[in-house]
C-alpha cells in the first residue's frame, strides 16, 4: 500500500519501494515484483492496481473478499521471478501476525507458507517494545505459519548495542528463533520514501540548522504544501539534495513564510485536497505571495481554471484555481507512461500536455521524476533564483551511493552465512 509509486518501462505502475529495491539490485523493474498495488484514495477506499494496471476502487470489505482470486496471480508473478533469477526476496507489509485478516493476507506468512518459503521477521527497535512485539508475532502465529519463521532483525537501533544486554538470547531461548542481527540508525542514510508516514519524520533538508534561507539569505527556500492525500513526495527528493536548497513541509497559512518556490505536489484525491487547500486558506495566501508556483500533477490540475471529475470523486464540474489557463477532465482509463524527463501517471487530462506550462510565475507539469535530471533541474533552480545555478550534484549517483551504503551496513550487521542457509535450505 503505497502512493508513492513509479513507471515500468512498459508503462506499468508499481510501487516506489520496488523500484527502489530493482535500482539496488541492478535491474530493471517489472509490474511482477509488485503484483498487488494499494493506492489509499480516503481512508477506507483504495485504487486496486494488478500487474501495473488499475483495475477497481474498493473498500477494506470489499477488497477482502477479492483476495482469493488475486493469490493466484501473485503465485504466477512469484513463479516467473523465480525462473528468472536466483534470488527473490519477498517483503512483507504490515505485521506478519494480523491474526484478523490471516484468511485473507497475501502478502505475509500466508504467501511464504502457499510458496514453502522460510522468513525473516524485522522489529523496529524505534518504536520500542521490540522483543515483546517479535515474541508476540512468533506466539499468535498458528502452527503452520509460525514454522516458517527462521531468523529475527532487530532494526534501527539507536545508541550502544551492548546496552540490549542478553535480550536477543532470551528471545531466541523462548521461540526456538535466532536473532541473525542488529542494524543500527544511520542519520542521513535514506531509501525512496515509500508512503505518508515518512512524512511525520523531520522533513527538513540536513545539515541545514541555523542558515538564513528565502529570499534574503543563502539558501533558496521550498516550501512544499502538505496535502492530506499527497502522493509521489519522492519527486521533490532532487531538491532535498542540493546543498544550498532548503525543503520543508507546509500545513497551513501560518507555516508558509516567504519562500522562494512553492510545489503543489501530486495527490490521489485532487478535488478533496483542493477543497482541503481552500479551507486552509493557503489558495489565497499562495495566490497573494511573490514566489515562484510550481505545480506537479494533482498541484497542476487545482491551478487552472476547470476540473470536471466523473471518476476519481465524482464530483462533476469544480472550480479550479484560476492560476493557469487549463481545464482537466477525469478520464477512466489510467494514463501511465514515461516520458522523456519523467513519468506520467494520472486520470485527470490536461488541455495542454506540454512538458512544462508556463504562465509567468505560476507553473505546472504532469510530469513526476523530472526533477531528477541534473541539467533540468539545476536549469529550473536558476530560474527561479534569477542567476546561473552552479551545483555538482549528481541525483543518481546519490541514489547508488544510498543503495550502496545500505548494503554495506547489512553486511557488517547481519549473519549472511544465515541468510545463505536459509536460501540453499529453503522452508523447514
Amino acid at each position: 500500500m503505497s502512493l508513492n509509486s513509479a513507471v515500468t518501462w512498459d508503462g506499468a505502475e508499481i510501487g516506489r519501494a520496488q523500484a527502489f529495491q530493482a535500482l539496488a539490485a541492478g535491474i530493471e523493474p517489472e509490474a511482477i515484483m509488485n503484483p498487488v498495488l494499494l493506492k489509499p484514495t480516503s481512508d477506507r477506499r483504495s485504487q486496486v492496481i494488478v500487474l501495473g494496471e488499475a483495475v477497481a476502487e474498493l473498500d477494506a470489505g470489499e477488497y477482502g473478499e477479492r483476495t482469493p482470486s488475486l493469490l493466484p496471480i501473485v503465485l504466477d508473478a512469484l513463479e516467473e521471478l523465480r525462473d528468472e533469477f536466483d534470488v527473490v526476496i519477498l517483503e512483507g507489509a504490515g505485521g506478519a501476525a494480523e491474526i484478523n485478516l490471516l484468511d485473507r493476507d497475501i502478502v505475509n506468512l500466508p504467501l511464504a507458507h502457499a510458496a514453502d518459503l522460510p522468513a525473516i521477521v524485522v522489529g523496529d527497535i524505534e518504536r520500542g517494545g521490540v522483543f515483546a512485539s517479535l515474541y508476540g508475532t512468533h506466539a499468535l502465529l498458528p502452527d503452520d505459519l509460525r514454522a516458517h519463521v527462521r531468523g529475527f532483525v532487530i532494526n534501527n537501533l539507536r545508541g550502544d548495542p551492548t546496552l540490549l544486554g542478553d535480550g536477543p538470547a532470551q528471545l531466541t531461548a523462548r521461540t526456538g528463533v535466532p536473532v541473525i542481527g542488529v542494524l543500527p540508525h544511520v542519520e542521513g542514510l535514506r531509501v525512496d520514501d515509500e508512503d505518508s508516514l515518512a512524512l511525520q519524520r523531520d522533513w527538513a533538508t540536513p545539515g541545514l540548522s541555523g542558515r538564513l534561507s528565502g529570499k534574503h539569505g543563502s539558501l533558496l527556500d521550498v516550501a512544499v504544501v502538505r496535502f492530506p492525500r499527497i502522493s509521489n513526495v519522492t519527486d521533490l527528493d532532487p531538491l532535498r539534495c542540493e546543498p544550498d536548497v532548503a525543503v520543508r513541509l507546509v500545513h497551513d497559512v501560518a507555516g508558509l513564510g516567504n519562500p522562494d518556490l512553492i510545489v503543489l505536489p501530486g495527490t490521489k484525491s485532487t478535488v478533496a485536497d483542493l477543497a482541503w487547500l481552500r479551507a486552509a486558506g493557503l489558495d489565497s495566501a499562495i495566490r497573494d505571495s511573490s514566489a515562484t508556483v510550481l505545480g506537479i500533477c494533482g498541484g497542476y490540475q487545482m491551478m487552472g481554471t476547470r476540473i470536471v471529475d466523473d471518476v476519481e470523486s465524482r464530483a462533476g464540474a469544480v472550480e479550479g484555481l484560476g492560476w493557469l489557463d487549463i481545464e482537466t477532465m477525469f478520464q477512466t482509463e489510467k494514463v501511465v507512461r514515461r516520458r522523456a524527463h519523467g513519468y506520467e501517471i494520472h486520470h485527470g487530462v490536461v488541455s495542454d500536455d506540454a512538458l512544462l506550462h508556463d504562465e509567468g510565475r505560476m507553473l505546472g507539469t504532469t510530469l513526476h521524476g523530472f526533477f531528477d535530471d541534473d541539467e533540468l533541474r539545476h536549469a529550473f533552480l536558476g530560474d527561479v533564483r534569477d542567476e546561473p545555478w552552479i551545483s555538482e550534484v549528481s541525483f543518481a549517483a546519490i541514489r547508488e551511493a544510498q543503495a550502496d551504503a545500505l548494503g554495506d551496513l547489512v553486511e557488517e550487521h547481519i549473519d549472511l552465512d544465515a541468510i545463505v542457509a536459509l536460501i540453499e535450505q529453503g522452508a523447514p
